[in-house]
């Protein structure tokens, strides 16, 4: 692509200065209705550009209630005027279109939400997520075209994904709880001593990260919005979040461990929900090189979690557990709050039945530290005549006596 063909960066028309003499760059910029009639366009390389292009959604179906408005303007006090489903306009950012979804039929919570964090990530659309078969095929094409993920023929629907070799592992280091009592997450220490239990941040020093890291961070790239329940939906012990993330192979991979799909919403309604925000911290145009096709921002990673305000901030890392919110960040440490706050318990423990050759089943939940054989137990195979192990779960238990004294457990997760 040569800028030359794009007349909107002529120096003459008085929409900015002329295009760098390289014609590997494609102009791209924001409408004068955003930014004024002084708006400058940004370059990006035109491999990055057809990659992101790539990325936009095939065109949905779009639901629109009679009557609606061609734009409904929202500012930082709610969303009360929204009534268009294609596009809305966010205060000091401008237009942002809805390139998949129906913005309208979301719980008027989640609306506030997503213009919000909108508002502070910046990026060029949403993505409102169904969970659908299509969606994780289109998703996984996508992938397989960039270089992401490489198909593999020993088992079907079944792919090898090469990441940034920096960005292999959770990284407790810089994994914080954001409370205002420090010894709500760390325990008391003699003066000098170093606690290992817990990573305490103060809100003051939380909001400085934050600004150091959030603000346009999604520059260039999809916002997708994620409705997941951890637990069957609808269940009384179940719960339900909202993850915001620039990243498409988290969208699929959320898909395998939560369950994702639109009837989330119905049975959200007008509930609190657990807010999951998740950046790769690469905006584009992207200033440094890309390994492996695996956008990540290892010198800022930071997982911060508000366990009063039931909110969830991943900057910088790919990583599943980094990345998948709805794992160890909600299903553990902000799920173990909320368990104090109601009366039940979310561990860290496997779930298992083991069946007796008379066929009565006893359940079994475990509490190992990690990589101390949690999963190896749950997904035993017995090799005794007549025994049954089964599995329920390898990692998160969430618990509640019932009504009868017993001690119930679900698994959050998905995938088993």
């Amino acid at each position: 692509m040569d800028p030359r063909n794009f007349p909107n960066a002529n120096p003459g028309n008085g929409r900015g200065p002329s295009p760098p003499p390289n014609n590997r760059l494609v102009p791209t910029y924001f409408s004068e209705q955003s930014f004024g009639s002084n708006a400058v366009p940004q370059y990006i390389d035109a491999d990055e550009f057809c990659e992101e292009m790539n990325e936009i959604p095939s065109p949905p179906k779009l639901r629109q209630s009679q009557g609606s408005k061609k734009h409904s303007h929202v500012d930082r006090s709610g969303v009360d005027s929204f009534s268009d489903v294609k596009e809305f306009v966010v205060t000091s950012v401008g237009h942002m279109p809805i390139l998949k979804g129906d913005f309208h039929l979301l719980p008027f919570k989640v609306q506030r939400f997503i213009v919000e964090k909108a508002e502070l990530c910046r990026p060029r659309g949403i993505c409102i997520c169904d969970g659908s078969q299509h969606e994780a095929d289109e998703i996984t094409h996508k992938l397989i075209e960039r270089g992401m993920l490489t198909p593999l023929s020993a088992y079907q629907n079944n792919h090898l994904c090469r990441t940034d070799p920096k960005d292999v592992a959770r990284v407790e280091s810089k994994t914080w709880m954001v409370t205002p009592d420090k010894y709500q997450t760390i325990c008391r220490v003699a003066e000098g001593v170093e606690p290992i239990m817990g990573h305490w941040m103060s809100p003051e020093q939380f909001g400085d990260e934050l600004d150091a890291r959030w603000p346009g961070c999604m520059a260039g790239r999809i916002m997708y919005v994620i409705p997941f329940s951890m637990g069957p939906l609808g269940s009384p012990l179940s719960k339900i979040g909202i993850q915001l993330t620039d990243a498409n192979y988290v969208v699929l991979s959320m898909r395998i461990m939560t369950r994702v799909g639109p009837d989330v919403w119905d049975v959200l309604g007008d509930g609190d929900f657990v807010r999951c925000i998740h950046s790769v911290g690469l905006p584009r145009p992207v200033k440094q090189k890309v390994i492996n096709h695996w956008p990540c921002n290892p010198e800022k990673v930071m997982i911060a979690h508000r366990p009063a305000e039931r909110e969830i901030w991943s900057y910088g890392s790919g990583y599943g557990g980094n990345s998948l919110l709805g794992k160890k960040c909600f299903a553990l440490r902000i799920a173990s709050n909320i368990a104090r706050d109601e009366g039940w318990l979310a561990e860290h423990m496997l779930i298992m039945g083991v069946t007796r050759p008379n066929g009565k089943e006893h359940f079994i939940a475990a509490a190992f530290p990690s990589a101390c054989g949690k999963t190896n137990l749950a997904m035993l195979e017995p090799t005794l005549p007549g025994w049954k192990v089964r599995c329920v779960g390898d990692d998160i238990a969430w618990m509640k006596f019932g009504e009868d004294g017993r001690l119930y457990a679900i698994n959050p997760e998905s995938g088993f």
